[in-house]
């Protein structure tokens, strides 16, 4: 493997992340408090995070924890499951098994950076951009064109980030057929799926639906828990689990006690959990389209299939690199630039940018970028 670029996102969220007044371009819902959580849990659950024993646990996951999270799925079992310190551990993880210097890769664009940068360190890549014109929408044909004999992966991510586009049903199965046909593994990071508007449709898990699919999935995002740092895939194909499991001792060696049964009980409360965040979104989705009725003429504006952002267009004559930087700098207003989400293996568009809406305090920051447009206006 090749040496990795520099993280582009993360990078930039390390600059200002926890420096800038209003965050408004987070990917993940709201979270709560331990005091909250626990609160949540049966005396059953509650005796067990009190009385835990500190040392090291499964490499694979707790096994009540990985029922669970099987328990998520139409047709998985726990056999099928194995945990990660996090989504990004399973990324890799996935990736390092399933390729090798002789495969080929092909993964959607724009993306979260590490579904392009691991393969295209490992093997050739091809991406596929999605279609802002169609609903951010994925075009099967041209995956079907960019196979080749040495193809392994699709990678895919619905609700996408950072669009919030889902993928129509119809081509999701089209895209499963074709797969199918070739022999290829999908790895389908979804981490948002759940979180939306309320009612809002999401896709089956590809591990429910296609013998050769890795379903990625996470505390962090749709259940608004990212410091617990649980993360896992399924999928039906045991051989490919255990290579992944046997990658796992090389980094995190196994995930953290207390984690594992924090994220059992917010488990077992997902219904209510999902509930709550998708009301969050519910409560500010609204105010964005709000404000972006106010601004017609520097802002393009389509609404987000799902999930708890959305990726619209600047039309100012400063570019979005300077509006996004001046906004952080003068105002505190964070948000992210479109070429965060740069790809080598294709254009993408430059002149966007990524907003979020899962958390509270929208108001705030809204009122801030509003005050910030208008001094600019003079």
């Amino acid at each position: 493997m090749t040496t990795l670029p520099d993280f582009k996102l993360e990078t930039h969220f390390s600059k200002w992340e926890f420096h800038a007044k209003y965050h408004m371009t987070a990917s993940d819902a709201e979270s709560i408090s331990m005091r909250e959580l626990l609160a949540m849990a049966t005396p059953a659950e509650r005796e067990e995070f009190d009385n835990l024993w500190l040392g090291y646990t499964e490499t694979f996951g707790a096994p009540d924890l990985r029922e669970a999270i099987a328990s998520t799925f139409e047709t998985r079992t726990a056999q099928d499951v194995l945990c990660f310190a996090g989504a990004s551990e399973g990324i890799f993880a996935a990736n390092t098994v399933i390729l090798d210097t002789d495969s080929h890769a092909i993964v959607v664009t724009p993306n979260y950076q590490s579904h392009e940068t691991l393969p295209v360190a490992i093997c050739a890549a091809t991406g596929v951009p999605l279609d802002p014109d169609d609903n951010w929408s994925l075009d099967i044909d041209r995956i079907a064109d960019a196979i080749q004999p040495n193809t392994r992966l699709v990678t895919i991510n619905f609700p996408h980030n950072p669009t919030g586009a889902i993928l129509a049903l119809d081509r999701y199965h089209a895209l499963v057929d074709l797969c199918r046909k070739h022999g290829i593994y999908i790895l389908h990071d979804e981490i948002f799926n759940g979180l939306g508007r309320t009612g809002t449709e999401h896709l089956p898990f590809i591990a429910d639906v296609y013998e050769r699919g890795l379903s990625l999935g996470v505390m962090s995002k749709s259940y608004g828990l990212p410091g617990l740092r649980i993360g896992w895939i399924a999928c039906q194909d045991a051989e490919i689990v255990s290579k992944m499991e046997r990658m796992k001792h090389y980094l995190s060696i196994c995930n953290s006690g207390p984690s594992e049964r924090l994220a059992k009980i917010a488990l077992n409360n997902r219904n209510s959990l999902l509930a709550r965040n998708c009301a969050i979104v519910d409560e500010n989705l609204p105010k964005w389209e709000a404000f972006f009725a106010r601004y017609p003429d520097l802002f393009d504006w389509q609404t987000p299939d799902g999930s708890c952002m959305a990726f619209p267009r600047y039309k100012g004559a400063d570019g979005v690199e300077n509006f996004t930087r001046s906004l952080v700098e003068e105002s505190g207003v964070l948000l992210l630039p479109g070429s965060i989400y740069n790809s080598e293996l294709g254009e993408t568009p430059t002149d966007r940018f990524r907003l979020g809406y899962g958390r509270n305090g929208l108001d705030e920051g809204l009122a801030a970028l509003d005050a910030h447009i208008m001094r600019n206006r003079g």
